[in-house]
């Protein structure tokens, strides 16, 4: 865990990595629960049976949406800005889904700092986040991820 002490450290990390979060597993209890969440039952996802049948994957897989929604949970247990009252998201920017996360994967998030915008009640930042999957040869999920944080 990585504490950030305020918003002038925070402008400093511009353009580096600063975190890196623990490992999370994608079971299929996971899987299940976000496609009764968003209605979205694909086979490609909870028919294991199929799956093991026609899928080139072998098994389920995890939705795309699913992966992007863990970056907050990532970027939470990764670090602490630690003068920030609320944090709210504000947006996503150029999200990419290149590898496909079989269940039973380990993902994490490398974050970085692209940029830091000053608001009249507050800041945005601008986090580079990629997500790997243990084992993985490129990452899972490419995006720019904007939060915004307030006093």
């Amino acid at each position: 865990m990585r504490d950030i002490a305020n918003l002038a450290d925070t402008k400093a990390l511009v353009g580096q990595e600063v975190a890196l979060s623990e490992w999370v597993e994608i079971t299929q209890e996971r899987i299940n629960g976000f496609a009764d969440a968003t209605n979205d039952h694909q086979w490609i996802h909870v028919d294991v049976e199929r799956c093991q049948r026609e899928s080139p994957y072998g098994t389920t897989v995890a939705h795309g949406f699913l992966t992007l929604a863990m970056v907050p949970a990532m970027l939470q247990n990764a670090l602490r800005l630690v003068d920030v009252g609320m944090a709210i998201n504000y947006g996503l920017n150029k999200v990419r889904f290149p590898a496909p996360v079989p269940v039973g994967s380990r993902l994490r998030a490398r974050l970085s700092i692209l940029a830091v915008r000053d608001l009249a009640d507050g800041a945005q930042i601008d986090w580079g986040v990629a997500i790997e999957r243990e084992g993985g040869d490129k990452p899972v999920c490419v995006a720019e991820f904007l939060m915004r944080r307030y006093p």
